[in-house]
């Protein structure tokens, strides 16, 4: 048994890595080597896709003190409803193509630093989305982004990072064409003929397109959008309001917060949520305030 001049025990880590992300195939050893330095001891699974991932943290939360997990947005998204069971805060090592959660949080794109953020930062308690029972950390959305994020393959995104989706949306603005879709929310009906809508949880997605300026991943609400334009093409001269997240003020944006929103389409369409198509419309999308803690630098 230890004495109490032994010190605290170290916490446990249980780390899971996604090596399917896209930068997932990195050497481990110095990310290790900066946690375990912290005091942590380190438990490691590697996996050839996510799927399974969810089931190790069901089956190894009780033996941790927190989870890492190494990988995208998509890994994330895939884990999350094994996170918020757990009740353990989450350390994010941004392993995959554009790590939207992980730069919203300012994080960053190094591995080896968001290491040490595990090991040093704050906690911060954050908001969770649900799209028909599917939980998600940054923006599900409807349209042509949703179209879009079928159509990049795996390896052209593990090659050219977030420039593949720019790549695969450009040849594709001219055969845009808007749907028709029922927005319900805080009581009323709003119809509308779109080419997207997207409901954020968080405030990035897309590689850095930002879902508005004022939303921040716990602030208890859903921030959306819709792009009301005739044309893809249209596209092009939103793209610096999209990044500012500054879209609202355009003629063509509709832009709210909620908390709750449901949005319906004539025909079943896909919605994507972190990445991957989740479910279809009619979807309900709502807000788990502070779900989950996560590490953040301080």
């Amino acid at each position: 048994m230890n004495s109490s001049s032994d010190g605290p025990p170290a916490r446990r880590a249980l780390l899971l890595v996604n090596r399917n992300a896209g930068n997932g195939g990195i050497d481990l050893g110095r990310v290790e080597s900066v946690l375990r330095a912290g005091g942590l001891r380190v438990e490691t699974h590697g996996f050839a896709k996510k799927h399974g991932m969810a089931d190790v943290i069901r089956e190894r939360a009780g033996a941790a003190d927190c989870i890492v997990i190494g990988g995208g947005d998509g890994t994330l998204g895939t884990v999350a409803p094994a996170v918020l069971a757990s009740g353990l805060p989450l350390g994010i090592l941004p392993l995959g193509t554009a790590n939207d959660l992980a730069h919203t949080l300012g994080i960053g794109g190094d591995p080896v630093a968001a290491a040490g953020v595990i090991v040093d930062g704050a906690v911060r308690r954050l908001d969770l989305g649900e799209a028909n029972g599917h939980l998600f950390w940054n923006v599900a959305s409807i349209g042509f982004s949703a179209d879009l994020a079928e159509t990049v393959p795996t390896a052209l995104k593990k090659r050219w990072g977030v420039l593949a989706y720019a790549a695969m949306a450009l040849p594709r603005l001219a055969g845009i064409r808007p749907f028709s879709a029922e927005l319900l929310h805080d009581g009323r009906v709003e119809r509308v003929r779109t080419i997207q809508v997207a409901v954020g949880n968080g405030r990035r997605h897309g590689g850095g397109m930002v879902v508005s300026a004022a939303a921040e991943p716990d602030d208890g609400l859903l921030h959306a959008y819709s792009l009301e334009v005739r044309h893809g093409w249209r596209l092009l001269g939103l793209l610096p309001a999209l990044r500012r997240g500054d879209q609202g003020n355009r003629r063509d944006v509709r832009s709210f917060a909620c908390t709750e929103l449901e949005v319906r389409t004539p025909d079943p369409m896909p919605v994507n949520a972190d990445g991957g198509i989740a479910t279809a419309t009619p979807v309900r999308v709502r807000v788990h305030p502070r779900a989950v803690a996560v590490y953040v630098p301080r």
